[in-house]
């Protein structure tokens, strides 16, 4: 029983502690440190993240508002802002990527037997990006363009639970085809992305690694026909052809065969043209896989609505990453929490209760089991759900 220890504090259970001290050892963390040791760091800025804390002053207020309760929550003493903000701003971020990454790794195997909604053995990753805008003068370093600063997240989500396999933060220059390069391609695996990565060179360097990609073709791509396929028209497919590159860097590029996908939206009547290297499953499994690309917009959204990442504590490069990793390691450590405890809550759920109870002391699976949390969703129009409730 936990009846003695505050909801925060068992949450940071699930953190791997002992591994964590291995990567402050790795990068330093802890050297000629005297106030904030990293895992306070951590605790500071999760608490941050779980309780929507809009800046470090508030965080100070919040934290210090419970004194007797800090110790027990892993805090020797108040924590303060100064304090914290040096440690955000000198702390290597990739002490903070390290983590989740361990994070990651351990949430993959809880989720690896969901169900996505296709019968397809193949691990199915969407990947895409999102613009997270920042103000010139403040951000120097992340310049986009003449009066625009931002940063990106380049994001391949694991659709099995919506986990993010991998995560880059760039500049808001870095094109999106080029994150490609930054991924060790999986055999038997497919990747659905939009237009913006219809790069042959690379897209064939996936087909050799024996992987799949499911894509948008563009209007203008130079192409014949090589074979026709039977089309289910009833289904909204159009057309399902084979066909072969014409231009001359094109085939240099890509010189095998494609498959070329067109279809009608039942729903909404919009045509759209996917692109694959994939050949075996049906046409109307092609459409559905595109579909689920989706996944990958609502993970953005979401980190968004319920994450600090478009209000940042500090201003230096190093003070961005940190806080960017530290949000994405609260959302993949609340749903290991959700999994493994099988809590029968939303992931938006979890997270509201626990920002404002994370004082209260209280066994954690019974406080998500007896609360009433109505009050706390909002209208079906405006929650998003990345994981079934």
């Amino acid at each position: 029983m936990n009846i003695g220890r505050t909801l925060f504090s068992q949450i940071m259970d699930f953190v791997p502690w002992t591994s964590f001290e291995r990567l402050v050892a790795k990068y330093g963390g802890d050297v000629r440190v005297r106030k904030l040791p990293c895992t306070e760091q951590f605790r500071a800025m999760a608490f941050a993240q779980i309780t929507y804390r809009e800046s470090l002053r508030d965080l100070e207020a919040c934290l210090g508002a419970q004194p007797a309760k800090l110790y027990g929550m892993g805090f020797r003493k108040a924590v303060a802002k100064s304090t914290l903000a040096d440690a955000n701003e000198r702390r290597d971020w990739r002490l903070w990527h390290s983590l989740a990454v361990l994070l990651i790794a351990r949430a993959r195997n809880l989720y690896a037997g969901s169900d996505i909604g296709l019968d397809l053995d193949n691990t199915v990753y969407a990947l895409d990006s999102t613009m997270i805008d920042l103000c010139l003068s403040l951000f120097p370093w992340a310049g986009f363009r003449t009066a625009k600063a931002a940063v990106k997240m380049h994001t391949l989500l694991d659709l099995r639970g919506s986990i993010p396999a991998f995560i880059h933060v760039s500049t808001g220059k870095m094109g999106d085809a080029l994150a490609l390069d930054l991924i060790a391609p999986e055999a038997g695996a497919i990747y659905v992305m939009d237009r913006a990565y219809l790069d042959f060179a690379r897209l064939y360097e996936l087909t050799q690694a024996g992987a799949f990609f499911v894509t948008r073709a563009k209007r203008n791509m130079n192409c014949h026909r090589v074979y026709s396929h039977p089309a289910d028209k009833p289904a909204g497919i159009i057309a399902d052809q084979t066909i072969a590159l014409n231009g001359f860097y094109a085939k240099k590029d890509y010189p095998s065969h494609l498959r070329r996908v067109r279809f009608s939206d039942p729903e909404t009547g919009k045509k759209l043209v996917f692109l694959t290297n994939s050949f075996a499953p049906p046409a109307t499994a092609i459409a559905a896989l595109y579909k689920k690309r989706w996944q990958v917009e609502l993970f953005f959204k979401w980190i968004k609505q319920n994450l600090r990442i478009k209000h940042f504590f500090g201003t230096s490069e190093n003070a961005v990453k940190t806080q960017i990793w530290i949000a994405v390691c609260v959302y993949v450590l609340a749903a290991i929490i959700k999994k493994e405890l099988k809590l029968d809550v939303s992931l938006y759920t979890f997270l509201q209760i626990l920002s404002v109870r994370p004082f209260e002391k209280a066994e954690l699976f019974q406080a998500f089991q007896d609360a009433d949390y109505s009050s706390l969703l909002l209208s079906p129009a405006n929650q998003l759900n990345l994981f079934d409730s």
